[in-house]
């Protein structure tokens, strides 16, 4: 069963069917949201999803962030990512069209950031999301 379902900007469909979210932010006990924290808490989610899903290939989709205060501080200009980091699991049809559609399907592990804690679907989904190269980026497995 899939959580969703979205249609990328190439016209293939694909399901999500296992979402992970957390706060981007969590147990920031000290300093403040800038590049250097904001590197480390995108390799932190790349390096989780690879570790949780060794065998699918894992996609990062670049964020988008914030500058509310152009006051550099020690480490440089307040940076902010959206509020909430996403690990999704996505499944398709096979890639490759020699493989039996029957025995085969596609997947992608993707890590992205939003701002609020809608699961992605249909058209509201993140343009990050709906733009995947899928063909590049998935995997083909056998059932």
């Amino acid at each position: 069963m899939s959580l969703s379902q979205l249609v990328l900007s190439s016209g293939r469909s694909i399901e999500l069917t296992e979402l992970r979210m957390s706060s981007t932010y969590g147990g920031m006990l000290e300093g403040y949201p800038c590049k250097p924290i904001n590197d480390m808490k995108v390799r932190g989610a790349q390096w989780q999803a690879e570790s949780a899903f060794p065998s699918t290939p894992v996609h990062l989709a670049l964020p988008s962030c914030e500058y509310p205060d152009q006051t550099a501080g020690p480490f440089g200009p307040v940076e902010v990512l959206p509020a909430v980091t996403c690990i999704g699991a996505f499944r398709s049809t096979a890639v490759a069209p020699e493989l039996d559609p029957v025995l085969h399907r596609s997947a992608l592990i993707v890590v992205w950031f939003q701002t609020g804690l809608d699961v992605p679907s249909g058209e509201d989904a993140d343009p990050a999301l709906c733009s995947l190269p899928w063909e590049e980026l998935a995997q083909d497995y056998e059932l």
